[in-house]
């Protein structure tokens, strides 16, 4: 099910969901240009010397090249694009060990947990993201008011990063992408506007449909397929942060109730109430 857009029109222009979907691609577009630079020399060393195994963007093919042409095998090229990843990406090993291993940045290492919600792996893992937040992420604003919901969008983004590295502490695979933040925005508008009607894509074998179904709909199944992959990936390598998206969808689901307008009703809950009590 791939969303297209809801029912809900703001109320005013949405500058933060605006202004954090341009951030992204601004930042997406100089990673695209990073790609295209000579290669850097990274020295891997320091990463032998913490027992992080293997280092961020490690390359066993490249690293075995050099072991066979006699070079040092502790430095090999690192493309100018990995070593921005491995710099401002969440080192899980590295933040909780507060050590920051080459390459390094000029800021604190906890404020990677802010900058990692800017950078992606990929077109396709931009986009996708960056549709679900264009389709959400405005009426949610529009609960909170633009400066709680920056916050509200921040804070999202962290809890969901700390909700990866508490199921994968040790890994030096560096978490990247807005999902986590963006996790939270649906929890947010699943407690909001839970019977609003979202256009959504749906793939039936080889045709696809555009259909308008209830929010609760879109975003509980949403919800329940990065559960069934999380649990999927326990004590398996995965190439997706599932629990950071469940860490990020919960902690939206909490974190409305402080952000929220009053004049916000939290209608998930007063519908889940009225059934509770047989009215």
């Amino acid at each position: 099910m791939i969303p297209i857009r809801d029912a809900i029109t703001s109320r005013r222009f949405p500058a933060i969901t605006v202004s954090l979907i341009l951030v992204n691609l601004l930042v997406f577009l100089y990673q695209s240009y990073l790609a295209t630079q000579p290669a850097l020399v990274n020295d891997w060393q320091p990463w032998e010397a913490e027992e992080l195994s293997p280092p961020p963007a490690f390359d066993p093919q490249a690293y075995s090249l050099h072991v066979r042409t006699g070079k040092d095998p502790s430095v090999y090229p690192l493309s100018a694009s990995d070593a921005f990843i491995a710099q401002y990406a969440l080192v899980p090993a590295e933040f909780l060990r507060g050590v920051d291993l080459p390459p390094t940045i000029p800021v604190p290492i906890w404020l990677t947990l802010i900058s990692s919600l800017f950078l992606h792996g990929g077109l396709m893992h931009l986009v996708g993201n960056m549709l679900y937040l264009w389709v959400f992420g405005d009426n949610v604003e529009d609960a909170m008011g633009r400066a709680r919901f920056l916050l509200f969008y921040l804070l999202c983004g962290a809890a969901a990063a700390m909700a990866q590295i508490a199921f994968s502490p040790s890994s030096s695979i560096p978490l990247l992408g807005a999902s986590g933040a963006i996790a939270g925005v649906l929890g947010a508008y699943l407690t909001l506007f839970p019977t609003a009607r979202v256009l959504t894509l749906i793939p039936i074998f080889f045709f696809v449909r555009l259909v308008a179904v209830p929010a609760v709909l879109v975003l509980g199944i949403w919800f329940a397929l990065q559960l069934f992959n999380g649990v999927g990936s326990l004590g398996v390598s995965s190439g997706v942060a599932w629990f950071a998206h469940i860490g990020g969808f919960l902690a939206g689901l909490a974190l409305v109730f402080v952000f929220r307008r009053r004049s916000a009703p939290l209608v998930l809950w007063e519908l889940l109430g009225r059934r509770r009590s047989g009215s």
